[in-house]
């Protein structure tokens, strides 16, 4: 599967992210209970902000899943452990859908890793899921990251993880 990527357009894709992080398949987004407007604004900040970005992925033209990619120094882990020049910090939403394609969420994930690893400033990317988000840990684990510790954030206890380049690489070649 190929995709494209384009930023997140704050008033234009309100209505669709807010039909995605509001369903209860994406309870670990954490925005169910959001209003479209609350959609807009979050992502309105984060698109004002220059340590936090946020990207749709385009599976021939379509929105097909939502990423964001952040500085973990300034953003999400900041103060929780000791970020490395060419750490990027990584979340990402398959929206749910009542005909699911066998590999599609692990295409996606593939799709984010190698477009974040595009950048050769990146050596590194951190994900924090919560501890009780098991079917993203096998992914992750799938795709190369491998988890160092539970993490306390304000909002969730999470599983800190770290995939670099080469695990990336050998995991997408195996």
């Amino acid at each position: 599967m190929t995709f494209t990527f384009r930023p997140v357009d704050p008033p234009k894709d309100a209505e669709l992210l807010h039909s995605w992080v509001t369903h209860p398949k994406a309870v670990f987004w954490m925005m169910q209970d959001a209003s479209e407007a609350d959609v807009e604004r979050a992502y309105a900040e984060i698109a004002a902000d220059e340590h936090h970005h946020a990207l749709l992925g385009l599976r021939d033209g379509t929105p097909a899943f939502l990423m964001e990619w952040y500085d973990p120094a300034h953003r999400e882990l900041a103060g929780l452990y000791e970020p490395r020049p060419g750490d990027v910090g990584m979340h990402f939403l398959v929206p749910a859908t009542g005909t699911p394609v066998h590999g599609f969420t692990r295409s996606v994930i593939t799709a984010v890793l190698a477009h974040l690893f595009e950048d050769p400033a990146v050596a590194r990317v951190v994900v924090e899921p919560d501890v009780r988000n098991t079917a993203v840990h096998a992914l992750n684990e799938a795709v190369g990251f491998v988890p160092e510790r539970e993490i306390q954030k304000p909002e969730k206890k999470a599983l800190l993880s770290f995939c670099t380049r080469e695990r990336f690489e050998r995991a997408v070649a195996a």
